[in-house]
């Protein structure tokens, strides 16, 4: 069976993100997948130290991060994962602050000894899919050439060896105090989902 873990960058409960998540939760359950959200709003996620004690051991596996906090559970969840869906609205021209934090957090998928340049990712090579799920108070098509939100969903999944294969960025979300996703939108993701199982 299909293990997806859903990864949810928003601040607001049941914004167009987590409009968006609920229907891929449903569309993967309904395929036959197994799916798991981690609400990042609601994870204990320290802010990266930058100290690289992660990033020092050789090797695929993900390196071993100074914090003893939410995140060492969300990388066991994300090695246990067949398949990933990414998501975050868009604040400031980019992911929020929640995902980027969980991004930074990252830094356990890159080798990164001492005297070396350049980071190298552990995951040379894409094993496994994901899509990404966007959204902005702008259009969708101006939000994808003027943001920098999808590129940054595009860099965590190539991170944790992830391969992304459709996206979608939802636009003119802040229309409304409480907006409801478009039926186009939702039949998108559906889609989306349905090629990921």
């Amino acid at each position: 069976m299909t293990q997806l873990l859903a990864v949810n960058g928003s601040y607001r409960e049941n914004g167009a993100i987590d409009q968006a998540v609920d229907m891929a939760v449903q569309t993967a359950s309904a395929s036959g997948a197994t799916i798991e959200v981690i609400y990042l709003r609601d994870f204990p996620i320290e802010f990266c130290r930058n100290c690289r004690h992660c990033t020092q051991v050789p090797g695929e596996a993900p390196g071993e991060c100074v914090h003893q906090d939410g995140m060492r559970e969300v990388i066991d969840k994300i090695e246990a994962a067949d398949g990933y869906i990414l998501a975050s609205p868009t604040n400031f021209y980019s992911v929020t602050a929640l995902f980027k934090r969980f991004m930074e957090r990252l830094v356990v998928y890159a080798y990164w000894p001492w005297g070396a340049h350049a980071p190298k990712f552990r995951r040379k090579k894409a094993t496994k899919k994901a899509i990404l799920i966007a959204s902005s108070a702008a259009p969708g098509f101006m939000g994808r050439m003027i943001y920098a939100t999808m590129k940054q969903l595009k860099v965590t999944a190539k991170t944790i060896g992830a391969k992304p294969i459709d996206s979608v960025f939802v636009g003119l979300m802040s229309q409304q105090e409480h907006p409801k996703l478009p039926d186009k939108v939702q039949e998108r993701v559906r889609a989306m989902v349905r090629k990921l199982v």
